[in-house]
């Protein structure tokens, strides 16, 4: 199978981008001495309007200058569509000239807004970056390229785009989108047209597997269908091949959950009395297959009565094999920084 949308790659990336755009044009501004809410910005202004008067040729006017925080700032709130954006920018960028902390103030108004679109313009990049899906499609040349098709809400493509070509370098993949695409043949990005939902394929076979794994992690005693929702919104759901599943598990979920803990519930005898106890009994116990699995638990060490009491997750290979706790690499960071907060190991 071919499409046509990959036959010929367009010229890779261009350099420039919304927030150079508008860096340049306010730069354009300032030097005009516009104040905010007197420019006119591309695209929108009035055929019928005067246009701003500028000051005389030769006016020179100090550079600008900004907290390190802006330009992120202003990267990320740029891409989004609110149509105030530009402007809302502009008159930060004009404050800050004069109240060069005016960016630790989050109760101001143009602050608190220009944060707010910055923070939906990364919640859709970590969105992106989490529920983008690569299927294969065959070239005629007989060359695979992944392609996936991903529906964002602002043009965040290129603020994505070094994240992706880190991640899947050794693939040949596209990203498309309707507000543009991306695609990268190996050794350079190529930024493409908008495309549909038809240029995209509906799927290959190791969407099953996936599937099958994503049903087998699927833990129902930990299931809290709000922060799920919340965390992987509905609207991303129809180019997801694995919710699919979603409706059955959430509905199978609670009688998945009691027999969990019926296989659970095992008869233990007596509880140990003392560390020792502790130690012996987690050394022989064989009532589930990790005590059968041939590793070594690994007790612990320290005072029964000590004020603090860290727990590792699991036993690393250096644990195992000596029996001790926090003696591998995670435990040497650990024991440093217990150093540093003045904590004697020996007494926790």
């Amino acid at each position: 199978m071919n499409a046509p949308l990959f036959a010929s790659l367009p010229d890779p990336l261009p350099a420039s981008d919304p927030y150079d755009e508008w860096r340049d044009q306010v730069r354009a501004f300032w030097q005009a001495g516009i104040a905010p809410g007197r420019e006119v910005w591309p695209g929108t202004a009035d055929l019928f309007a005067a246009s701003p008067a500028l000051p005389a040729a030769g006016t020179d006017r100090p550079a600008l200058r900004v907290p390190r925080a802006f330009p992120d700032l202003a990267r990320k709130a740029i891409l989004h569509t609110d149509p105030a954006r530009r402007a809302l920018l502009y008159r930060l960028l004009w404050r800050l000239q004069s109240e060069p902390r005016l960016l630790d103030l989050s109760s101001d108004p143009d602050v608190h807004a220009a944060y707010l679109l910055a923070k939906a313009i990364r919640r859709e990049i970590h969105k992106m970056r989490a529920f983008v899906r690569f299927r294969v499609l065959m070239e005629d040349d007989g060359t695979e390229r992944h392609v996936a098709w991903f529906e964002p809400r602002y043009p965040i493509l290129r603020a994505n785009a070094a994240f992706f070509v880190n991640r899947f370098a050794a693939l040949r993949w596209s990203i498309l989108t309707p507000l543009g695409s991306l695609h990268w043949d190996g050794t350079a990005l190529h930024e493409g047209p908008p495309a549909t939902r038809g240029d995209a394929p509906d799927g290959d076979p190791a969407e099953d597997l996936w599937r099958t794994y994503y049903a087998s992690i699927f833990n129902p005693a930990r299931l809290k269908v709000g922060a799920m929702v919340k965390e992987m919104p509905r609207r991303y759901w129809k180019n997801l091949p694995e919710a699919a599943l979603i409706p059955e598990l959430v509905a199978g979920a609670q009688a998945r959950e009691a027999a969990m803990v019926k296989a659970g519930a095992v008869e233990h005898g007596p509880a140990p009395q003392s560390l020792d106890a502790v130690a012996s009994g987690i050394q022989s116990c064989r009532m589930c297959p990790i005590g059968c699995n041939g590793t070594r638990a690994v007790m612990g060490e320290g005072p029964a009565r000590a004020r603090l009491l860290i727990v590792g997750e699991q036993p690393g290979d250096h644990e195992e094999e000596q029996g001790r706790p926090f003696i591998g690499p995670a435990g040497t960071l650990l024991r440093g920084a217990l150093a540093e907060a003045g904590i004697d190991p020996a007494q926790a």
